[in-house]
């Protein structure tokens, strides 16, 4: 498993933690700080989902006009530790 940590721009989260497994599927997805309830349940939801199709869901979505949101800059993170 390769562990990555990602700080996100334009939100209330301060860090995202979460493992990658040799299939590049999610696992023990983290927030620190933001809505915590809502963060939690994105983790739940994602678990051993493939990053690149969670990548390809959640980039875009938007947070109160913001042009990002937590789950956005998830995707962002994906698609970085993907190399796409």
């Amino acid at each position: 498993m390769r562990h990555i940590t990602f700080y996100p721009e334009g939100v209330c989260s301060a860090q995202i933690d979460y493992d990658l497994d040799d299939q590049n599927r999610i696992h023990n997805l983290k927030y620190v700080r933001g809505c915590n309830g809502n963060l939690k349940a994105i983790g739940r939801l994602v678990e051993n989902a493939d990053a690149a199709a969670i990548a390809d869901l959640l980039r875009g979505n938007d947070c109160n006009g913001r042009g990002t949101s937590c789950a956005d800059q998830l995707s962002k993170s994906l698609d970085q530790a993907l190399g796409r």
